[in-house]
């Protein structure tokens, strides 16, 4: 069976413990200038002809998906969006409302977080005191 290296057959390649060293071995083949910044598959591709690791497929993949120059200047094979279109305009009041949450307040009389209810059309707001553990069910409630 030929060696495309990244099946298991791991002879004659490099084990790379766990650390900084295997975040170096991927930089190595995909940020240099030799590495290009290539696609996922072919960066997984030329780590794995001479390194391995469990999980190196899933590694390589992760760095790939978070580096910023790729996601910058790749070429996207989706038409534009489009035009923005604004948000109806409300013809009564409370007809259409914005709900959010403020967390991680310090905690006052049990409570540690305000649940913000807004009017789209007269701009009136509710502050309700609330906990960060709301479930669901506690949210309609407290609306």
């Amino acid at each position: 069976m030929e060696d495309r290296g990244w099946d298991n057959n791991k002879k004659g390649r490099i084990y790379v413990p766990e650390g900084e060293l295997r975040g170096e071995v991927i930089w190595l083949h995909h940020d240099t200038p030799v590495g290009e910044h290539r696609e996922r598959w072919k960066t997984t591709e030329l780590v794995t002809r001479n390194y391995w690791w469990l999980g190196v497929t899933k590694e390589v993949g992760k760095y790939v998906d978070g580096c910023d120059a790729c996601q910058r200047y790749k070429n996207r094979n989706k038409a534009p969006v489009g035009k923005l279109m604004p948000n109806a305009i409300p013809e009564k009041p409370w007809s259409h409302i914005l709900a959010n949450f403020i967390i991680k307040l310090p905690l006052a009389q049990g409570y540690n977080a305000i649940l913000v209810v807004c009017d789209r059309f007269s701009k009136m707001t509710h502050f309700i005191a609330s906990t960060e553990k709301t479930l669901a069910e506690d949210l309609a409630k407290l609306f």
